[in-house]
């Protein structure tokens, strides 16, 4: 028992403090500096939709507005399989030459759409958006200003939760993807990225590969085959997208579970990412993997210093008790004070740490995800067709 408390705690000790003090120290020690400069390519958007209706409308216009050369801009959007007025709404905008519409009658899945998207992007630097989010107008210009290194293959733009007039919201998970992007800046500092901000990345296109039919994360699987090319991803934290940070538990529980789950699968994808051939190795594992086995190690945490004897192991137990009381807490909805701010990053952690089971147990049951539900193999295989092209 002593052994399976101090592995785990080691385990998530290193895997949320050590990974990073190391990335501090090797981005100082050894760092990569980027040879920014003016560059103006060709630039073609893709973007995969389902049922965007509410968002759509805004998002068009705000990549139509983005601060670039009009006639070195591309948009490629897929509709995949939508059933409300999202193809409408493309139909209707079509007519402009910039943007070249898909309409899908079943949905195949993003990264099937992805696909599609890719074959007809003329651009020689391709960009990845949702509908969801909003991009800064001079973001493009700052993503592009990598490239002008040419070890640059992948640009990863920064995910920002909040609104623009305001500022970065303050809230546990807001404060969780703060974290997240100094990891990323530091890896980018000393190499590369592991993985893209799936809001907002950019990749050259001759180094891009088709995604598998199943795909998860296409921001981390396009970017790794950058890294595996020979090529860096870095981080750029001036192109920013901005998101709610006001999404209910329940859906960014789902999106986690997404995430995570899409870890798993890249194991299956790209096995070759535990092999020597990824020059990321270490990070990837660091990065990705051990936060996947962090609540494995939390569980053994807690039953070990419950069974264990020693005023240590009872204080150690007593506050693995108040901290995840705490998480409870914040289902009650306490809405300020310390105690709040306290409850809503241990419900964060907690959450966050629950998604990784949820995730093992799809991963292990063979559960798969497309848009977000669990299509049958069967009812995938059905949804097999190509949509119609409209636009230039």
């Amino acid at each position: 028992m002593i052994w399976i408390f101090w592995g785990g705690a080691a385990l998530v000790a290193y895997t949320y403090f050590g990974y990073s003090v190391w990335l501090w120290l090797r981005s100082r020690w050894y760092p990569r500096k980027i040879q920014r400069g003016p560059y103006s390519p060709s630039v073609s958007f893709v973007m995969v939709v389902r049922d965007e209706e509410l968002t759509l409308p805004r998002k068009l216009e705000n990549l139509l507005t983005l601060d670039y050369t009009a006639e070195l801009t591309q948009l490629v959007i897929v509709s995949d399989g939508s059933s409300d007025h999202t193809d409408a709404i493309l139909r209707e905008h079509a007519s402009n030459p910039r943007i070249t519409v898909v309409l899908t009658q079943l949905s195949r899945g993003k990264a099937s759409g992805l696909n599609s998207a890719l074959e007809l992007a003329q651009g020689e630097i391709v960009v990845f958006t949702d509908a969801r989010q909003s991009i800064e107008p001079g973001a493009l210009r700052l993503m592009l200003e990598n490239f002008a290194d040419p070890t640059v293959g992948c640009v990863s733009g920064e995910l920002m939760l909040g609104d623009p007039a305001t500022g970065q919201s303050g809230k546990a998970l807001a404060t969780y993807w703060k974290v997240e992007k100094q990891v990323r800046q530091m890896e980018s500092a000393a190499k590369s990225v592991v993985g893209a901000t799936g809001a907002l990345y950019a990749i050259r296109r001759n180094l891009l590969v088709p995604l598998p039919e199943e795909t998860i994360l296409d921001d981390v699987y396009l970017p790794m085959h950058v890294v595996r090319q020979g090529f860096r991803v870095v981080f750029e934290s001036g192109a920013r997208a901005w998101d709610s940070a006001n999404l209910d538990a329940q859906r960014e529980f789902g999106r986690k579970v997404r995430t995570l789950s899409g870890n798993y699968q890249l194991l299956q994808l790209a096995p070759w990412l535990l092999q020597s051939t990824n020059p990321i190795r270490f990070e990837f594992i660091s990065h990705k993997l051990l936060r996947l086995v962090v609540p494995f190690a939390l569980v053994g945490i807690l039953i070990s210093s419950a069974v264990l004897r020693g005023p240590f192991y009872r204080t150690t137990l007593l506050l693995q008790i108040v901290f995840y009381g705490l998480s409870i807490v914040s289902l009650f909805g306490l809405k300020r004070g310390p105690l709040a701010r306290m409850a809503e990053a241990a419900f964060a952690f907690v959450m966050l740490n629950t998604a990784a089971v949820v995730a093992f147990y799809n991963f292990v049951s063979g559960r798969k995800t497309l848009w977000g539900h669990h299509p049958s193999k069967s009812k995938i295989k059905a949804q097999r067709e190509r949509g119609s092209v409209i636009g230039s």
